[in-house]
């Protein structure tokens, strides 16, 4: 058995999600491709895949086999490349993991502009605010705005976002007058439901003085989307990063309140498995969104 080709055979497989696509692409035929997987499957002695008509999974063997093969075949062209003295291209598949709404409202037109630049590079983005296991998921390269950033994975802080305290302007016109952090208790208040400090809030004026208050949360969304719709129908008082709302405090469609006080900055964090090998389209991605995540509307770079 040529096993870096079967290797290859079964890592395009798992890309493509299926078997036929894969041989479409190899220029053979999908029982080739078949027979070819489960010849690799019999030399390793365990299932790497559950087939079914329309579509395949990896096994859990499967998926870390999957990680491995990956990189292998990466270093394998890169010796290849470096004794023909050529230069690796930029070229092959990419797995993105961001997060839902950064990744809906700035992130998904950054994956265009990156496969336009490299028509060779083909993304596959998922959209997910918990923060996944980049090995067994097989990422690439994940976006990730603070919280626990993984021990096992290589972690560069690229832009900030400043909080505030925003509210549509009909909804201000209604409430008293407005001069503390405690005034906005008064008002409903909208909450993001996985947000790390609960449901105190730590603000700082930028006179260096502090504040907590505990708003009590009429409205509590587990999507960023739908903090942002919320606020624009007036719905209640939100503590937003300006790269959710930064172009609606612009455009007028939410004005900020206290002005002078902000919340701790949201920190946006590249996220990559640590390798000694890392292929050159995923270079040339962390490089790209390093340069461009900080010029992001409602992004200050560090």
């Amino acid at each position: 058995m040529n096993t870096l080709g079967a290797m290859h055979q079964f890592v395009r497989a798992v890309e493509l999600g299926s078997l036929s696509a894969a041989a479409r692409e190899l220029g053979t035929t999908q029982p080739t491709v078949s027979k070819t997987v489960a010849s690799l499957e019999r030399h390793l002695g365990t299932r790497l895949l559950n087939r079914t008509t329309t579509h395949l999974v990896p096994t859990e063997a499967g998926k870390r086999f999957y990680e491995r093969a990956r990189r292998v075949l990466d270093e394998y062209n890169e010796a290849v490349a470096e004794v023909r003295g050529q230069t690796e291209r930029p070229e092959g598949h990419l797995r993105v993991n961001v997060p839902v709404s950064l990744g809906v409202l700035r992130l998904n037109a950054l994956m265009v502009e990156f496969m336009r630049r490299y028509p060779a590079i083909d993304v596959e983005l998922s959209f997910n605010d918990r923060f996944v296991d980049l090995t067994e998921e097989s990422i690439d390269v994940a976006l990730r705005l603070g919280g626990d950033l993984p021990l096992d994975a290589v972690a560069r802080r690229v832009a900030t976002s400043p909080r505030y305290l925003v509210v549509a302007p009909e909804l201000l016109e209604t409430a008293a007058d407005i001069q503390r952090p405690e005034d906005i208790l008064a008002l409903p208040y909208l909450r993001f439901a996985w947000l790390a400090a609960g449901e105190t809030l730590e603000l700082t004026h930028e006179n260096g003085a502090t504040a907590r208050i505990t708003p009590q949360s009429r409205y509590t969304a587990n999507s960023s989307l739908a903090i942002r719709e919320s606020l624009l129908l007036g719905a209640g008082v939100g503590f937003a990063p300006a790269w959710l709302v930064g172009d609606l405090i612009e455009s007028g469609a939410l004005v900020r309140m206290l002005p002078q006080w902000r919340g701790q900055i949201h920190e946006a964090f590249l996220i990559y498995p640590q390798r000694r090998y890392q292929p050159l389209r995923a270079r040339l991605l962390l490089e790209f969104l390093e340069q461009r995540v900080p010029l992001l509307p409602g992004f200050e770079r560090v």
